[in-house]
């Protein structure tokens, strides 16, 4: 098939959804369908990259390159070389540019898909009103306008599918997990001199309100094994700065920043434990890739983060917003250091089923559903 992923920037590692187009056009590729790339900025080899440029409204820009996102411009003539002659064209999100994108094929009776990566709890934290549930009911309300006018869209979890169906998106909602890179696997790596003798605790995620950073550094504060976890908070965004002022109550201040996934995957590997506090998650493959390598998790069991599924025990589940029993789970791994070791290779099998090339199959057999539909209905 000759297949055009529409996502507004692509090839950027510190963003997941440019991250999980990525991934898709590399194992789409390697089943051998040409693979196209319509964004407003991007790079790569040997996918065809068109590019309509960025949306740089002073307001907007600066807030989307906060999250570290940026969006696309709309440009007809881009629009047209990169989805004319495509068997399918499957968009990431509902922009600007995948309006239009689908407004074209809809004009010249090419199937297209799309997929829901975008939760409105994202959107709305941005502004300080992630909790505010009117406000993420409107944004919902919004995205439908866009999901409704394809006959199926790729959800990565039940949890969102089901959020959707709750406010009512008619489309077939197919749910794929995103899959996990094979970069990512169990290691041998030495850990460096400065963390030796502690209990090193990892988040992987966006610096932002809804992933609840904070609550981290809440239950170490009030530890009995404050002085011995180091906390490692590898991401980037808007509430870096935060973290950093309610931080320096700790022994030891978090080290805090963006990796490349080489550099990610020995962090996984010389960790102790992952916590994943968000209170709103999709899926969160950082979670995953964590437990792909061993990693044993805690997790929030907010209702709106999809991560809570991962949980193998009642250990790897904490009250989402409450530091005390976020406290309560740390405090039980650290005591509990054989129980973990064995939990961790039940993890390593049990991520089996998430390997990106599974999950890829899986959205291959959706694009091929769609191209046989569309082709019949012409």
């Amino acid at each position: 098939m000759v297949i055009t992923i529409v996502v507004d920037q692509y090839g950027v590692t510190s963003n997941g959804i440019s991250m999980t187009a990525l991934q898709l056009a590399k194992i789409m590729m390697q089943h051998g369908h040409e693979v196209r790339i319509l964004c407003g900025t991007g790079c790569g080899t040997p996918e065809k990259i068109y590019q309509t440029g960025v949306n740089k409204l002073p307001v907007l820009y600066q807030m989307c390159r906060s999250e570290g996102m940026l969006l696309a411009v709309r440009n007809e003539k881009v629009i047209e070389e990169a989805c004319i002659g495509a068997d399918i064209v499957h968009m990431l999100m509902p922009s600007s540019l995948c309006r239009a994108a689908k407004k074209f094929c809809d004009r010249k009776g090419i199937a297209t898909t799309a997929a829901f990566h975008l939760q409105p709890e994202n959107i709305t934290s941005t502004l300080h009103q992630g909790k505010i549930r009117s406000m993420n009911d409107r944004v919902y309300h919004r995205l439908r306008r866009f999901e409704t006018k394809f006959d199926e869209v790729h959800c990565p979890s039940e949890m969102i599918a089901g959020q959707l169906r709750t406010h009512g998106y008619k489309a077939e909602l197919t749910v794929i997990s995103n899959g996990v890179s094979p970069l990512f696997h169990r290691k041998n790596v030495i850990r460096p001199v400065q963390y030796r003798g502690k209990f090193i605790i990892l988040m992987v995620g966006r610096l932002s309100e809804e992933k609840r950073q904070d609550l981290i550094i809440e239950a170490v504060r009030k530890s009995r094994y404050e002085q011995q976890i180091q906390v490692n908070l590898a991401g980037q965004g808007p509430w870096k700065h935060h973290i950093q002022m309610i931080s320096e109550c700790l022994s030891n201040p978090p080290v805090i920043g963006y990796h490349k996934q080489e550099e990610l995957l020995d962090i996984i590997n010389y960790a102790d434990l992952y916590v994943h506090a968000s209170d709103a998650e999709i899926e969160a493959i950082s979670c995953i890739e964590a437990f792909t390598c061993g990693l044993v998790p805690v997790i929030s069991d907010s209702p709106l983060t999809a991560t809570g599924q991962f949980a193998l025990t009642d250990h790897n589940l904490f009250a989402h917003g409450d530091s005390e029993s976020l406290k309560g789970q740390i405090g039980y791994w650290i005591e509990h250091p054989d129980e973990k070791a064995q939990l961790s290779l039940k993890y390593i099998g049990y991520a089996s089923q998430f390997s990106a090339e599974k999950c890829v199959k899986k959205l291959e057999d959706m694009f091929i559903r769609q191209v046989q539909r569309n082709r019949h209905v012409m």
